[in-house]
């Protein structure tokens, strides 16, 4: 059975990283932008950060221009964007692509293990977000419009099993 863990990427300041590092801990995964109409979803993502990192929770946000090119900037004006604006605190990586043939294997993953609407394999729009257990398989993924705050209750469930 193939987990979150077998996969790397780098952060935002250009470090290798594995997903193994979290094992054990609930991960939200995230593609982002700085410059959507969804952008203010930062607010509400460091927010359960916040309330729930000391409970076991992680949030990885994954810079992506693929939608209106509206995340263009380099990965340090992106952190910039994201720590000035909203206080991002949670771990942003390189920017990459979600869809296409250069998808990083991450979400191609993600995107098999849990399909959109229709068993649709595309990420439809920034800020699609993917809930992972703490062993590493995915439990849910929700849509672009979803707030940050409705996913409480899917957290606290993960969080206690």
């Amino acid at each position: 059975m193939s987990t979150v863990y077998q996969f790397e990427a780098q952060t935002i300041n250009g470090k290798p990283m594995t997903l193994g590092d979290y094992q054990g801990k609930v991960l939200l995964i995230v593609n982002t932008a700085s410059k959507c109409g969804l952008t203010p979803q930062f607010e509400g993502l460091e927010k359960l950060y916040n309330d729930y990192k000391d409970k076991g929770l992680e949030i990885l946000g994954f810079p992506c221009n693929q939608f209106g090119h509206q995340d263009p900037g380099s990965e340090d004006e992106i952190q910039e964007f994201c720590q000035m604006n909203y206080g991002v605190s949670f771990p942003m990586h390189a920017k990459i692509e979600v869809n296409g043939e250069n998808t990083h294997p991450l979400y191609q993953h993600l995107k098999s293990e849990a399909p959109g609407i229709l068993g649709s394999k595309k990420i439809k729009w920034n800020f699609t977000k993917f809930l992972i257990g703490k062993n590493g398989e995915v439990i849910e993924r929700f849509a672009p419009a979803t707030k940050p705050e409705k996913l409480i209750s899917a957290i606290e469930k993960a969080l206690q099993n």
